[in-house]
């Protein structure tokens, strides 16, 4: 358990966010689908405002005052996404739409450029679809394998068999940090130390990951790290992918445009560098500057009183919950993170979340994109409840009597 270097005061934090303030079905929200996407501060959304009011330009090419006033504030949430990371240089850090556009960057890129036939690609049991499909369709058609750690009945891969997968044409393992339908942590640096040491390299799926946990892309050696910015507090539209400066350097652009060429002519085309190699066109100006503002506030918070407050919220809420007849909960992982799937007996995930909206309490029901979770654990979805830092016990509270009117309803 993290030590709390500093107490939170929730309800102050909670007036940071208008959202929170709102009604749903005539309830006050309680707001509990953050695994999803989160809530913003009003910082974030002030500083797109102003930035679109007041200093917004295009960035990178021009040589007036605007312009090169945005270049510096993207290229400083650069900087602030590399230190959130504390990845080793800005060069490493490249702006993509969100964790789905990471991870096809690099399948892109890395894998179709460099895998060759029967080659093999390892992903978990319990990946998100965006950590899954893109390797799939790599093997399909680069002739590959795609082979598969299983999980216990927990929810936590099993490393034994993981060690048994690793082969010498293992090239790439790719996993989630956070499992985002059980809310596993998965032993990402003992993944990396056996991956690194059979020589695959190994991309992380960090998009319920850096939302919740202190990320060192240093410390765990992981080759690739990817996040969603509006997980993270910041807007939707913009991500970060990290890649070590030697897998960037050696790959191939992913989209061809403008900003990506060192020189073109009608006979050969030069790249620029990392980042600019992988970021063509026109970026998402305001979304990058207001991520940076959103790791400012999460900086702010610090990430380890953020994780030391979600654990106490995650254990109120699984004993809580626990406690409740005819409820199962799906993912009882030793370490985890503030997430809980569950299912009621003999009430569809759906009905449990349609309910849940009449008394304003906002979860995820279904499948979570994450099919082979689901079929693993033999059910068709779950209703899930996600924590942040503003949530508090009280809305706990809150769902546990909205589930027991719910078992009601369909008494």
């Amino acid at each position: 358990m993290i030590e709390s270097q500093k107490k939170m005061d929730v309800q102050k934090i909670r007036n940071d966010f208008p959202m929170l303030a709102q009604s749903m079905s005539g309830h006050p929200l309680v707001y509990l689908d953050n695994a999803a996407t989160t809530q913003k501060p009003q910082a974030v959304i002030y500083r797109i405002q102003d930035f679109l009011s007041n200093e917004y330009s295009n960035i990178h090419r021009g040589v007036y005052t605007f312009s090169q006033e945005a270049t510096r504030e993207v290229e400083d949430a650069r900087g602030k996404c590399r230190a959130f990371l504390n990845a080793a240089k800005n060069s490493e850090i490249i702006f993509v739409r969100g964790t789905t556009e990471g991870i096809n960057l690099v399948a892109t890129s890395f894998g179709r450029k460099l895998l060759k036939k029967d080659d093999e690609i390892i992903v978990g049991t319990t990946e998100h679809h965006s950590n899954l499909v893109p390797w799939q369709a790599l093997c399909l058609e680069k002739g590959l394998k795609l082979r598969v750690i299983p999980v216990n009945d927990r929810g936590e891969l099993d490393l034994e068999a993981f060690q048994n997968l690793l082969n010498a044409r293992t090239y790439l393992v790719a996993v989630a940090h956070v499992s985002n339908a059980l809310g596993t942590v998965n032993p990402i640096r003992e993944i990396i130390k056996r991956a690194h040491h059979a020589g695959a390299q190994v991309l992380i799926d960090g998009a319920q990951g850096a939302p919740h946990l202190v990320v060192d892309v240093q410390a765990l050696d992981c080759d690739f790290y990817c996040f969603s910015g509006h997980k993270v507090y910041g807007p939707t539209g913009v991500g970060v992918l990290y890649g070590k400066e030697k897998h960037l350097e050696a790959m191939d652009p992913y989209q061809f445009g403008g900003d990506m060429i060192e020189s073109v002519s009608f006979e050969k085309t030069t790249f620029a560098k990392p980042p600019a190699k992988f970021e063509a066109g026109t970026p998402a100006i305001a979304e990058i500057i207001a991520l940076g503002t959103a790791i400012d506030y999460l900086n702010k918070l610090g990430m380890q009183n953020i994780m030391y407050y979600e654990q106490e919220l995650l254990k109120d809420a699984t004993e809580k919950l626990s406690s409740v007849r005819g409820l199962k909960i799906i993912g009882t992982a030793e370490e985890k993170a503030s997430l809980v799937s569950f299912e009621l007996e003999n009430i569809h995930p759906h009905d449990v979340g349609t309910v849940l909206n009449e008394l304003g309490i906002a979860v995820r029901a279904g499948h979570h994109c994450a099919q082979p979770t689901m079929r693993r654990f033999g059910v068709p979805a779950t209703t899930r409840a996600s924590f942040a830092f503003y949530n508090t016990k009280e809305e706990i509270d809150l769902l546990i009597q909205a589930i027991l009117k719910t078992q009601k309803v369909f008494a």
